[in-house]
C-alpha cells in the first residue's frame, strides 16, 4: 500500500561501488504500519555506515535508500500510535531509507525536535545520539567519576559524545587527524586532545595527564589498540564501533589479562528493537533535556538530495568536523 498513491523522490543504491551509484528514483509513498509514523523528510544525516552500504552494493534484505536519521514533520501514524500525531516536528532514528521525501520510524524510535533547533539540526542528533548512550552507557557501563578516551574526537559521534559526557561531569580525551580538530575537541569540552599523526595515546601520555583512561570509542577500525591497551586503566573497556575494512583484531594477551580489559563493539542497525527503545527511553529522559544547553549540533556541511554523491564524497574525504547533512527543504511535491 502506498499514501494516497502519491510519488516521492529517494535515493537508491543501484550498484556495489563508489558516489556515482547513488540514483534518484521515484516510487510510491509507503503507509505506516500499526506502530510506525510516516515521516515528511526535511533532513537527513550522513553517516559513515550509508557508505559502507554503498560501497556493498544492493541487498534484498533491506531497503537499498540509505539514511538512519531523519527530521521533519508527521505525516500520518499507525492506528497503534499514541505518542505522536500529524503535524508533530520530530526527528527519529529510522532503519534505512532517510534520503527521501517520506521515511518510516518506529514509534518508539522517535523525539521531539528539542526546542531551539532546525531541522537540519535535529536530523544531525538520532544516530550520534543511539550510537553513544549505547555503547558508552550500556556496553561499557560507564561510572561516575571515569575517564573516557574517543579516537575520532570531531566526527559526528564524536562531537556529540565529548560534549555529553563533560556535561555529565567525565574527564574526556580526545584523538584527532590535525591540530585545527583538536582545538575543536577542546572547545567542545575535552580536556585535552592530540594529533595521532604526531604522538599516541599511550601511557605516557595518561603519566602526563595524571590519570588512565576507563573507557576508549574506538571508531578507527582498531589502528589504536596496542596504544589504547596501554593507557588503559585496569579493568577499562575498549568499545569499537567500526570494523574498518574487515580488520582483524589483534592485540598483546598478557596486557589484556593483567589489567583484566574488556574489548567489544557494536552495530547500531542490527539492534534488536527492545534495546533501541530502551536507548531511547534514556535519552528522552538524560539526554534530551541537554540539547540547545550543554549540548549543540555541529553540522559541517550541507547538500540538497540531488547533490547525495558529493554528499558522499564529503563524507568520505574525512576533513569535516561534525555531521554531513542532506536537507529536502523546501520540499518539492
Amino acid at each position: 500500500m502506498t499514501h494516497h498513491a502519491r510519488q516521492q523522490t529517494h535515493a537508491v543504491i543501484t550498484a556495489a561501488g563508489g558516489p556515482e551509484v547513488l540514483v534518484l528514483e521515484s516510487t510510491g509513498i509507503p503507509e505506516p504500519g500499526p506502530r510506525q509514523l510516516l515521516i515528511r523528510v526535511a533532513a537527513a544525516g550522513v553517516n559513515r555506515h550509508d557508505c559502507n552500504q554503498r560501497a556493498r552494493g544492493p541487498v534484498s534484505t533491506h531497503t537499498n535508500t540509505p539514511g538512519l536519521e531523519v527530521a521533519g514533520v508527521v505525516e500520518a501514524v499507525g492506528n497503534q500510535v499514541r505518542r505522536f500525531a500529524p503535524g508533530d516536528r520530530v526527528c527519529a532514528l529510522v532503519d534505512g531509507g532517510g534520503y527521501a521525501q517520506y521515511a518510516l520510524a518506529d514509534e518508539a524510535l522517535v523525539l521531539p525536535i528539542p526546542a531551539g533547533l532546525d531541522f537540519v539540526g535535529a536530523a544531525s542528533l538520532p544516530e550520534a545520539a543511539f550510537t553513544t548512550w549505547y555503547n558508552i552507557f550500556v556496553l561499557a557501563a560507564l561510572q561516575p567519576g571515569e575517564a573516557v578516551l574517543i579516537h575520532g574526537g570531531t566526527s559526528g559521534v564524536g562531537v556529540f559524545a565529548i560534549q555529553l559526557l563533560s556535561a555529565l561531569g567525565h574527564d574526556v580525551y580526545a584523538t584527532c587527524g590535525s591540530d585545527d580538530k583538536c582545538e575543536v575537541a577542546v572547545a567542545l569540552g575535552a580536556k585535552a586532545a592530540i594529533n595521532y599523526r604526531k604522538e599516541k595515546f599511550d601511557s605516557q601520555m595518561t603519566r602526563r595527564l595524571g590519570r588512565d583512561i576507563d573507557v576508549v570509542l574506538d571508531m578507527s577500525g582498531g589502528a589504536h589498540t596496542a596504544a589504547s591497551l596501554d593507557a588503559l586503566a585496569w579493568r577499562g573497556r575498549i568499545v569499537h564501533l567500526s570494523g574498518g575494512r574487515n580488520a582483524d583484531f589483534s592485540a598483546p594477551l598478557a596486557v589484556i589479562m593483567r589489567k583484566e580489559a574488556r574489548i567489544t563493539g557494536s552495530l547500531m542497525r542490527p539492534l534488536p528493537l527492545a534495546e533501541k527503545t530502551r536507548v531511547a527511553q534514556a535519552l528522552s529522559e538524560r539526554v534530551w533535556p541537554l540539547i540547545s544547553v550543554s549540548i549543540h549540533p555541529r553540522v559541517a556541511e550541507v547538500f540538497a538530495l540531488a547533490q547525495v554523491r558529493e554528499a558522499h564524497v564529503c563524507m568520505e574525504r574525512g576533513e569535516h568536523v561534525g555531521k554531513v547533512m542532506l536537507s529536502l527543504e523546501p520540499w518539492a511535491d
